[in-house]
């Protein structure tokens, strides 16, 4: 098969692209994510039809946040759309005439990195992506595996503390609440009441107030040194290290990859997330060890692993 449309669902902006069998993203056409559902709808098939012109296209590829069904078909539950149980593929067939398939969109970025990106030559991968929240991909044996259901996967949902913090799922302890974009900034606020000293170069690049912080003022403090910002970096990467021993228990693999807004700090996390893997890692003295590598393909992923999955079919 040949040129596929990736279609990437963010929270401010529909993403369609057209992208060849060898990964590379021809052309691109972006819009508003709308505040309605079926105005998401509305804009992945304006998206699609912008960008289709002048291609001569096969198939399409979303990547929606959620869970997808087995046939990749229906979106069963999106947190952040008002979709329970929408039959998308069906929806966005009928208007575009092309054949549809529907992933979880870190289902997609996985696979893109697995494809074109940090996983090209492993053939088992385990990738998380440390974003706002935790998301992840199952590749073994060169295959994407989704569950019985089509909802395997969901990692930062794993109760990591019993009766821990109270997860926008519902539950206490999820995985996510202690290692994401969301824990980042909660660590540094934290670190920063209680030693405000240490904190000067990260208060200064917000309004001055523990309040004021962000993920971007913690990013950027951190990589001038600053100790609450670094120390709030290790301690999120001791969590995720932890997490990453314990899927490497459950499924062994060659490689995981890291990616995700966080991950864009490179050696900053991913050296501390490698030395807390070592250290949970069962075994370890005795035992090969996962390389934990740094995403390669960045925001394109998603993109990418939708329009590859697609041209699968």
């Amino acid at each position: 098969m040949g040129l596929t449309i990736g279609v990437d669902i963010g929270g401010t902006k529909i993403a369609a692209g057209v992208v060849d069998e060898e990964g590379t993203i021809l052309d691109t056409y972006k819009v508003p994510t709308p505040p309605t559902a079926d105005g998401v709808i509305d804009a992945i098939c304006t998206a699609v039809s912008e960008v289709s012109g002048g291609y001569d296209i096969e198939a399409v590829g979303i990547g929606a946040a959620g869970y997808v069904d087995d046939k990749r078909a229906t979106v069963l539950f999106a947190p952040n759309v008002n979709w329970r149980h929408e039959p998308l593929k069906d929806k966005v067939e009928q208007r575009v005439g092309l054949p549809v398939v529907v992933e979880n969109d870190a289902n997609a970025a996985a696979w893109g990195e697995y494809r074109f990106g940090a996983g090209q030559g492993h053939e088992d991968v385990i990738c998380i992506t440390l974003g706002t929240g935790l998301g992840g991909g199952i590749i073994i044996g060169n295959k994407l595996r989704r569950g019985r259901f089509g909802v395997a996967a969901e990692f930062g949902h794993i109760r990591v503390v019993p009766d821990g913090l109270l997860c926008g799922c519902g539950n206490q302890g999820c995985w996510e609440q202690y290692a994401s974009g969301r824990a980042l900034v909660r660590y540094a606020k934290q670190r920063a009441n209680a030693t405000p000293e240490n904190a000067t170069i990260l208060l200064s690049l917000g309004d001055g107030t523990v309040e004021g912080i962000e993920g971007k003022h913690v990013s950027a403090a951190a990589r001038q040194g600053c100790p609450v910002a670094v120390d709030s970096f290790r301690e999120l990467a001791r969590w995720a290290g932890a997490g990453l021993a314990d899927l490497a228990s459950l499924f062994d693999p060659s490689a995981f990859i890291v990616g995700g807004g966080v991950s864009d700090e490179g050696e900053l996390v991913l050296d501390p997330i490698r030395k807390s893997f070592r250290r949970w890692l069962i075994g370890g003295q005795w035992r090969p060890h996962a390389q934990v590598l740094a995403a390669q393909l960045g925001g394109r992923a998603g993109l990418v692993g939708a329009a590859d999955l697609a041209r699968q079919g």
